[in-house]
């Protein structure tokens, strides 16, 4: 079973290669250019790397959101067109829970954050089942971090955090969180497409995945120029 993973949700650009349980290629980067410009290069160069023939992937795992509007639409599209031009079916993988993936093993409460303007985040809470199986305590959704704070404390246990949201709540983490908590290192902290095809391929066993054609990113709410057109028309409340 051979995934191509894509994950162009946040600041992060990132694209891999899993077969079966082994990781052949990953290319991540954090620098500040539009995923427009480095996701289908970076998708070229490691198919090139690791001598990749595209019509032997079985299926393609995207992050289908939340995160950032228009690296969402970059990413599903990408997917999409690959997908309808490959024949492969594409697993939506929920970004927040594929970034908690990237803790597999901690026996900690896992907390994705990622900034999501205005004073809220995008997260989830998650922990892993003695066999490794990811168990969501709460889905991913978008809310002040007042309110996800509150349910970490209520909870009682250790807690990690990751994401981009960590630099810009840090102080805030510091001053309301109540449990003993850490910061997970570089090497994890962000977005991995490995960590989405990884469980995409477990979402696929499931029977999860959907034509290319179906395929659509997930929001969770609405972009910044659709709250202000609402809110012109007095209609947001």
């Amino acid at each position: 079973m051979k995934i191509l993973g894509i994950d162009g949700s946040g600041l992060v650009a990132s694209v891999a290669i899993v077969e079966d349980d082994n990781l052949i290629g990953e290319y991540t980067t954090g620098y500040k250019k539009t995923h427009s410009q480095t996701l289908l290069p970076m998708l070229d160069e490691l198919s090139k790397m690791v001598e990749l023939d595209l019509n032997s992937i079985d299926a393609i795992a995207v992050a289908a959101g939340p995160g950032s509007f228009t690296g969402l639409r970059i990413a599903s599209a990408t997917a999409k067109g690959l997908g309808l031009s490959l024949g492969c079916p594409i697993i939506s993988v929920p970004t927040v829970d594929a970034l908690a993936y990237n803790m597999w093993g901690s026996s900690d409460v896992i907390c994705p954050i990622l900034d999501a303007r205005r004073g809220q985040v995008y997260t989830g809470l998650y922990e892993f089942d003695q066999d490794g199986s990811l168990h969501v305590l709460k889905e991913q959704c978008a809310v002040d971090f007042h309110d996800i704070a509150e349910e970490i404390n209520s909870l009682g246990r250790p807690v990690t955090f990751l994401g981009d949201g960590t630099p810009v709540f840090a102080e805030m983490i510091s001053s309301i969180i109540k449990v003993p908590y850490r910061f997970a290192p570089a090497h994890v902290n962000r977005q991995h497409a490995s960590s989405v095809a990884a469980l995409g391929a477990v979402y696929y066993a499931n029977g999860e995945c959907q034509p290319a054609a179906d395929h659509r990113p997930e929001y969770l709410r609405l972009s910044q120029a659709e709250r202000e057109r609402l809110e012109k028309k007095g209609s947001l409340q």
